[in-house]
């Protein structure tokens, strides 16, 4: 009986940074520099490409039980931002509350053109190849 209740029970996983809440808690506005978060926190998870350069430190927690979809536990995001000398500016912590979860409308993308059946696809092209309106007419022409 044990062995079908350990079967069931979810598997937790860490995804991204770790957080060690006296290193994300040392980083202050106006004293701290890019050189000393990185030697505090490391190396980001990812950087930001326009705008004000910022960091961002990524952690995930996820549940999963036997065959279902992991489900996000808990979530953080520490954001550091710095001036344009290197000093960091700002320091902002957010959660699951910022999350947006988006559901996909269907499995298929929309194209422009028209749907083809499986035996346009297969015949569509008999007779094409070489035609003079197929941009060509053969070797030679």
């Amino acid at each position: 009986m044990a062995l079908a209740v350990s079967g069931c029970a979810s598997i937790r996983e860490s995804r991204g940074y770790i957080v060690d809440s006296t290193l994300t808690g040392s980083v202050q506005p106006g004293i701290d520099n890019k050189q000393s978060v990185q030697a505090t926190l490391g190396h980001p998870s990812f950087e930001s490409q326009f705008g004000v350069p910022t960091w961002y430190y990524v952690s995930s927690q996820t549940e999963r039980r036997p065959f279902m979809r992991p489900r996000i536990g808990e979530h953080s995001v520490l954001a550091v931002t710095f001036d344009a000398a290197g000093n960091v500016a700002g320091v902002e912590r957010s959660g699951l509350d910022k999350v947006v979860f988006l559901t996909p409308d269907g499995d298929r993308t929309p194209t422009l053109g028209r749907d083809r059946t499986f035996f346009e696809d297969l015949f569509g092209n008999i007779g094409a190849v070489g035609a003079p309106a197929a941009g060509g007419g053969g070797p030679g022409a």
